[in-house]
């Protein structure tokens, strides 16, 4: 895992590879500012701290963040909270999000998020896009006739109810 910081007087843009899906949200702004082919790829100089922080706004994954320094708007959790399915991928998730382990104990605090819905990533619960290697796809509104007709959670097809 690779974490990255940017900054000049005005931002500082941090990337954390962990989480980078190359959605290319970033670079379709038309800022310029990234361009994944350019070492270093992030040139803050070449946009307003306005423009950069849209651009990174634009991010789904949260690997992109920044923080203002020249006294312009932080980046404010959406409320509500959003869930949105995207076609045969993952659940991209705005609002204010933390992640924990079963243990509780909290890994990721931000305001977006990109969740596996294949099963098959290596950085769960993160999407790292094995949904592409798997074939995955989706029909996030499917619900199985048995919902409709369910009296208890036994009825629903395909329910497993813990032992005991």
């Amino acid at each position: 895992m690779t974490k990255r910081t940017y900054g000049n007087d005005s931002i500082r843009v941090l990337w954390d590879s962990s989480l980078c899906i190359h959605t290319g949200f970033c670079i379709k702004t038309g800022s310029g500012v990234f361009d994944p082919q350019r070492r270093p790829w992030v040139r803050l100089d070449l946009a307003s701290p306005d423009v950069v922080a849209q651009a990174v706004q634009a991010c789904p994954t949260g690997a992109l963040r920044y923080e203002r320094l020249d006294g312009g708007p932080q980046e404010e959790s959406q409320t509500p909270t959003t869930v949105v399915p995207w076609p045969n991928g993952p659940l991209f998730v705005r609002g204010s999000i933390e992640v924990s382990d079963r243990s509780g104990d909290v890994f990721l605090v931000g305001p977006r998020a990109s969740l596996c819905r294949c099963g098959a990533s290596r950085n769960q619960p993160f999407c790292d896009l094995s949904h592409r290697e798997t074939g995955f796809k989706d029909n996030p509104r499917a619900r199985p006739r048995s919902r409709e007709t369910a009296e208890c959670p036994a009825d629903i097809d395909g329910a497993t109810l813990p032992d005991g």
